[in-house]
């Protein structure tokens, strides 16, 4: 019997109740859906991090048109190059030969162009980005740079993949946060200096973390105020590096080895306990008394809870929906926002980070009924035509789904950490309540943060 794609079997998935799901992974993954909000960075946005850099993509042409269209709106065309393979690459032996002399030629274009103009500068590095079919054929990505090095003595060629295939190995943000901090080299340790990294963004210096290196009277490095390729490089120099997501676990331990740094991992948490835990870690490794720490701890956390009762005054019993691209623990924001009083009715993630456990047998039990929606399921493209909601959205995601146009619009934490965040948060959720955003045309820019043409 023929059935009509408009019946409820073909729009929007049940949600499942926070109390039933299948924790990590709640929901199947096959065939996936990508909401309209482009907040979230992606691999070319995070390679323009690196100072006086060039971007090099070796990939078929329907690839091209993405990652071009992204070079586009950050008006960085400059700063972007390309070399389209053919079907015969694929079978006549030249794969690796048609990276080194396609690149080649883009340097000497460069050289052309610095030639009819001297403002121009020839760039540093090289971020050349192979693709899904030099992976399938086995291309020796260390003979191209290799050849290259030798070529281009005074260029960094770095390797860097455009793989969406293998994402199930690891993903490719992971991917490119290896490449992005591949070229720094082991130099002697200025022990005065800390490196934030792992963030697209650029680290609140008002966060709890940048409050307690400065009490220490130490530097911070963050490749988001790096001037220069030499100020880049300064990373090197570090003996310690502190990550917030994730997302950089496998970049900080091969730095970690690398550049024999000593690496401590702060996730961008809302469990009292790990967060202070955290805190109290950073403080006795920078030195800091612990009376110093803890009453910077309790400062911090008060003026926190403070903005948060405030913010409840004014947001009252408004439903709050959550998305996985705002922070990335969410279960623990909704822990936290509900024992503040929020109601918080919906989360929009396809999975969990494993190590909320604790936080998700919290919460369903004092809000078991809290609705939990997949974000790729296909038939979640129905949801923003069909919703009509009332609620305050933190995350472009869920702003998009429940179409409602009071929403904060934060991506991967915003840069804030600790009780500064929650701070931040809650003057955020008082302002997106009180005021109206054209949702469809703010989360249409790609790259939180980023310059863009639109």
């Amino acid at each position: 019997m023929i059935k009509s794609l408009r019946t409820n079997d073909n729009r929007i998935p049940e949600p499942v109740n926070l109390a039933d799901i299948d924790f990590p992974s709640p929901f199947y993954e096959g065939l996936q859906y990508n909401a309209p909000a482009r907040g979230v960075w992606n691999i070319v946005h995070t390679g323009m991090l690196i100072p006086e850099s060039h971007q090099v993509y070796v990939c078929a042409q329907g690839c091209l048109r993405g990652v071009i269209l992204t070079a586009a709106e950050m008006n960085d065309m400059e700063r972007m190059s390309w070399v389209a393979l053919r079907e015969s690459d694929m079978w006549n032996g030249e794969m690796e030969k048609r990276v080194i002399e396609g690149t080649a030629h883009i340097v000497e274009k460069i050289k052309e162009s610095i030639a009819e103009d001297s403002s121009k500068k020839m760039p540093r590095c090289i971020l050349i980005y192979l693709s899904c079919m030099h992976m399938f054929e086995g291309c020796d990505f260390q003979m191209i740079t290799d050849e290259l090095s030798e070529m281009y003595p005074d260029i960094d060629f770095v390797e860097c993949y455009m793989i969406p295939t293998m994402r199930k190995t690891m993903s490719p943000d992971a991917m490119m946060k290896l490449s992005l901090y591949e070229a720094v080299k082991n130099l002697k340790k200025q022990e005065d200096l800390v490196a934030l990294v792992g963030s697209n963004l650029p680290f609140d210096k008002e966060s709890d973390v940048c409050s307690l290196i400065k009490k220490s009277g130490r530097k911070i490095w963050d490749i988001a105020d790096c001037k220069n390729y030499e100020d880049y490089l300064k990373l090197g120099s570090a003996p310690l590096t502190i990550s917030y997501l994730s997302v950089a676990d496998a970049s900080c331990k091969q730095m970690e080895r690398r550049l024999e740094q000593k690496w401590l991992r702060m996730m961008i948490n809302f469990d009292e306990i790990k967060l202070n835990d955290n805190l109290t870690m950073l403080g006795k490794e920078l030195g800091l008394s612990a009376d110093t720490v803890n009453n910077f701890i309790k400062t911090s956390q008060n003026e926190a809870y403070d903005a948060l009762d405030k913010a409840h005054e004014i947001i009252e019993d408004t439903p709050i929906a959550i998305d996985y691209t705002s922070f990335p623990y969410i279960i623990e924001l909704a822990e936290l926002l509900t024992k503040h009083g929020f109601n918080v009715t919906s989360l929009y993630s396809d999975g969990f980070p494993a190590d909320e456990k604790d936080a998700y047998e919290r919460l369903k039990e004092i809000k078991p009924e809290i609705k939990v929606y997949p974000t790729n399921e296909p038939a979640m493209r129905f949801a923003a035509t069909e919703n009509n909601n009332p609620a305050l959205a933190i995350g472009q995601k869920a702003a998009y789904f429940t179409n409602t146009s009071h929403f904060v619009d934060i991506v991967e934490g915003g840069g804030t950490y600790g009780y500064s965040a929650i701070r931040k948060l809650a003057d955020l959720m008082i302002e997106a309540y009180q005021n109206a955003r054209d949702t469809k045309k703010v989360i249409s820019h790609k790259g939180w943060g980023c310059s863009s043409c639109l």
